[in-house]
């Protein structure tokens, strides 16, 4: 019988724009107030979240702090999925954060 199974492929993958929507979401947080935590303008967070602009590795640092993860979450959603979602729920991820 297992020679009847074929490993199913990741059907969709998130942007870095749809993760810093969705880091930003779940803390409730309007582009606002991500500005006012991140020290990047509002413009620039609706630019990214829609994929207007490229993030780049100081944006990446700025919002990684402000959201409490490690920058990679933010640059390489493809390779850090499992990690957005334990971000997503709260959970403490050691050794990914932008904390010395």
């Amino acid at each position: 019988m297992s020679g009847e199974f074929v490993s199913v492929k990741p059907h969709a993958t998130l942007t870095t724009g749809e993760v810093i929507r969705m880091l930003r979401e779940l803390k409730g947080w309007t582009q606002e107030q991500l500005a006012e935590q991140s020290g990047l303008n509002a413009k620039n967070i609706s630019l990214l979240e829609n994929g207007r602009i490229d993030i780049g590795k100081k944006r990446a640092v700025q919002l990684a702090e402000a959201f409490n993860v490690h920058p990679a979450i933010i640059m390489f959603p493809e390779y850090e999925a499992d990690l957005i979602g334990k971000a997503a729920q709260g959970d403490e991820i050691i050794g990914l954060t932008s904390e010395p």
